[in-house]
């Protein structure tokens, strides 16, 4: 099967990686991609949004599965245009439609989802740009510290955690008023604060039928002890200690399977990952929010532990035969630690040259926002690169992790030494 990749993260090279290495995979491309993808297929400089032109790639290629990476395409309805294309009827897409998608598109869509489906979440309202007065006297009559999440999608900045009563006030103001994240928070909600330990779960699904692939455990700020601005994501473990066998399944009876099910009640068909932010409150999970598609860097500790056939997997996903699929995990651990740029998440330099990628041994380089330049790899983004260990625990699989970001090398490069500490 000739497949087609959509992203230029770390999350597309690791998909790619795991993909390539199936003996159903025969031409593999990757649009646009990265310096670290073209090692495992080949790049196609192809913009995720033009669906015109991603078409006529599939058309031209014979591409029988594309595999959307980042959610904008999917919220902008690419599984739609494609499906309405007569002549790629054969074609199985991983990704939902723009249905399914506005469960990371809004977050009131997902809330009232979430309400109706009895899945637990955190008490909230929604406010529109006109009802300023109506959201501030709402905070006035809930306790500190005060969650704000713009509706819709704003690059994973959207989302503001508040002590003071007076900046909650200000802050909705500018949302709603002023549009501070654009579009996306022409509508806001508040959410009533769960305080409990953060971890992410992923599932398969064909629209009946779901496969869970390992957990994982990622780490937003920028700085050590989970300080500072939000990233992208500084670093990730797999699997996660907490998340018990007991857990797991309360995890699955109340949150994984009611959502599954409640979007085939709902009439939403809705074939791919679905990433379950969740937070553990005592002993019970609760949905932060849902993703439609991996997570970042999560990908790079997930992909590794995947023992089976991946596009295997993804060809029953794609063809609705789930209900007889099984997935083959390493029980170790894998953790994974990103390189960055000097001054992300805020302004940074691009077009750093990176020194000592071939100097890495027994540890994966997923590469995130990096490109070629003549015979050099240079930093394009600022998120650059994930080195992901394994090891027998956390400890052995960091130390890896750390060993390889100690061999390579390019200009204000940054890392977080902290990542999964907390867990050993």
């Amino acid at each position: 099967m000739n497949v087609l990749v959509l992203g230029s993260g770390g999350r597309e090279h690791a998909l790619s990686w795991k993909i390539s290495q199936d003996s159903l995979c025969e031409s593999l491309y990757i649009a646009p991609g990265n310096a670290g993808t073209g090692s495992v297929g080949k790049n196609v400089a192809l913009n995720p949004e033009d669906f015109s032109a991603v078409a006529e790639f599939i058309r031209e290629n014979k591409i029988g599965m594309v595999v959307v990476g980042p959610e904008a395409p999917l919220v902008n309805g690419i599984r739609d245009y494609l499906e309405d294309q007569q002549d790629l009827a054969e074609l199985l897409i991983i990704g939902p439609g723009k249905a399914g998608a506005e469960l990371e598109g809004s977050k009131d869509f997902a809330k009232e989802f979430m309400q109706r489906h009895q899945i637990p979440t955190a008490a909230y309202r929604t406010f529109s740009a006109s009802e300023v007065a109506d959201a501030k006297e709402y905070l006035e009559s809930i306790p500190s510290p005060y969650v704000l999440k713009a509706d819709g999608l704003a690059g994973g900045k959207g989302v503001l955690i508040l002590d003071s009563l007076d900046e909650a006030k200000s802050e909705i103001e500018n949302m709603l008023a002023n549009a501070k994240f654009g579009d996306a928070s022409s509508k806001v909600v508040i959410e009533g604060f769960l305080d409990g330990i953060e971890l992410s779960v992923f599932a398969l699904t064909d629209g009946t039928h779901y496969v869970l692939l390992p957990n994982a455990k990622d780490y937003k700020r920028i700085g050590e002890g989970d300080t500072g601005l939000n990233t992208g994501g500084m670093g990730a473990v797999s699997p996660v200690p907490f998340a018990d066998e007991s857990f797991m399944k309360k995890v699955e009876d109340k949150i994984v399977k009611p959502t599954v099910d409640g979007l085939k009640a709902d009439g939403i068909p809705y074939v791919g990952f679905i990433f379950f932010g969740l937070i553990k409150v005592q002993d019970e999970p609760y949905v932060i929010e849902y993703n439609v598609r991996m997570g970042d860097p999560e990908t790079e500790v997930v992909m590794p532990r995947i023992k089976s056939q991946f596009l295997e997997l993804l060809i029953k996903t794609g063809k609705g035969e789930l209900n007889n699929a099984q997935i083959d995990l390493d029980p170790g651990f894998a953790t994974t630690v990103m390189m960055v740029s000097g001054g992300y998440p805020e302004s940074y330099e691009k077009g750093k040259e990176i020194e000592g990628l071939n100097e890495v041994g027994d540890t994966l380089i997923f590469h995130a926002g990096t490109k070629t330049s003549g015979d050099k790899v240079v930093t394009s983004g600022g998120r650059v690169l994930a080195a992901t260990g394994m090891g027998t625990t956390i400890k052995e699989a960091l130390n890896k992790s750390y060993r390889a970001v100690d061999q390579i090398r390019f200009e204000k490069s940054f890392v977080r030494r902290d990542i999964g500490k907390d867990l050993i």
